[in-house]
C-alpha cells in the first residue's frame, strides 16, 4: 500500500520573510499610532491642570474625577447630545431613502433626462464645503432658515445626497431587470416596487451609506456652526469648542469634553463593528 506522504508548507525564502517581518512591523506602528493619542488623552483627562503640566506624559498620581462633571455642566452637553441625536439620526434616514429613490429611478428608468440629471448629482461629491459655504450662510439668510433646525438638516442632506445616489445607482444598475418588468405586469406601481422589491434588496448599500452618514455628521463643524448662533440648536463638536477659549488653560476639563465628544463614535463602532465590517464589505461597488 502506498502511504500518503503528508503535504509539506513550501518554505519561505529569506526574501519573503523580511517582506513579512517589515508589513507587520508597519502595521504595529500604524496602530501605535491610532491607538496612542486616544489611550493618552484618556489618561490625561483625569489629571489637574497642575499635574499635567508637571507630568504630561504618566499616569495620574491622584486621579481625579471630577473634571468630567464639571466638563459636562459648563459644555450644557446634555442639550448638545439631543441636537447631535437629532440633526445625524434626521439626516441619515433622509440621505438614505432620498438616495436608494433616486438611484432607482436613475438606474431603472431610463428617459432623455436621466443622464443630466444623474452627472448633477455625482459632480457634487467633487465640491469642497469650504468653497460653498459662504453661498450657504447667504441663502440660509434669504431663504429665513438661518438658525433654525431645518436650515441646519437642509444642507446636512442635500450634501450627503451626491455620494449616496452614486454608491445606490451603481448597486442598482446589478439588480435583473426581469424583476422590475415582471412587477410592472403585475400592475404593481414604481412606488411598490422600491418599497417591496429595492428598498430590502439594498440593504447592505443602505448600512454603508448609513455608516458613512452618521460618522460624517456626528463630527461636523463648520456647518452648524456658522447656520445656528442660537446656542440651543448646537451640536457636540461646537460646544466643545467652548473649551479652548477662557478654559484653554485648563487641561483637565479640555481633555475630558474631548473624551465626552469622542465617546458615542467609539461606542457606535464596537457595537456595529461586524455590521459595519459586513455593510462595507457587502455594499461595495461593483465595476
Amino acid at each position: 500500500m502506498t502511504q500518503i506522504q503528508p503535504m509539506l508548507k513550501p518554505k519561505l525564502s529569506i526574501g519573503a520573510i523580511i517582506a513579512r517581518v517589515l508589513l507587520v512591523a508597519i502595521l504595529i506602528g500604524f496602530t501605535v499610532m491610532t491607538i496612542y493619542p486616544i489611550i493618552w488623552l484618556i489618561i490625561n483627562s483625569f489629571k489637574t491642570s497642575k499635574e499635567f503640566q508637571m507630568n504630561r506624559l504618566g499616569l495620574p498620581i491622584a486621579p481625579t474625577f471630577i473634571n468630567y462633571p464639571q466638563a459636562w455642566k459648563i459644555g450644557n452637553f446634555s442639550m448638545l447630545f439631543v441636537n447631535s441625536i437629532f440633526y445625524t439620526g434626521v439626516a441619515t434616514l433622509a440621505i438614505v431613502i432620498l438616495s436608494l429613490s433616486t438611484s432607482f429611478a436613475f438606474a431603472k428608468i431610463q428617459s432623455k433626462a436621466t443622464k443630466p440629471l444623474y452627472n448633477s448629482f455625482v459632480i457634487g461629491i467633487l465640491l469642497a464645503l469650504e468653497s460653498i459655504m459662504v453661498p450657504l450662510f447667504i441663502m440660509s439668510i434669504v431663504t429665513g432658515v438661518y438658525d433654525t433646525r431645518i436650515g441646519i438638516l437642509i444642507p446636512y442632506i442635500g450634501l450627503g445626497l451626491p455620494i449616496g445616489v452614486y454608491l445606490g445607482t451603481e448597486f442598482i444598475k446589478s439588480i435583473p431587470d426581469a424583476l422590475i418588468e415582471s412587477a410592472r405586469l403585475e400592475g404593481a406601481s414604481y412606488l411598490r416596487i422600491f418599497f417591496s422589491i429595492i428598498l430590502p434588496m439594498c440593504i447592505p448599500v443602505a448600512m454603508t451609506l448609513a455608516i458613512l452618514t452618521v460618522t460624517s455628521l456626528w463630527n461636523e463643524f463648520m456647518l452648524v456652526n456658522i447656520l445656528a448662533s442660537r446656542e440651543s440648536l448646537k451640536s457636540l463638536p461646537v460646544g466643545i469648542l467652548k473649551f479652548s477659549g477662557s478654559l484653554a488653560s485648563d487641561y483637565g476639563k479640555q481633555f475630558a469634553a474631548l473624551v465626552i465628544g469622542m465617546l458615542p463614535m467609539l461606542i457606535f463602532y464596537l457595537s456595529f463593528r461586524k455590521q459595519i465590517q459586513r455593510g462595507l464589505a457587502a455594499g461595495a461597488v461593483k465595476g
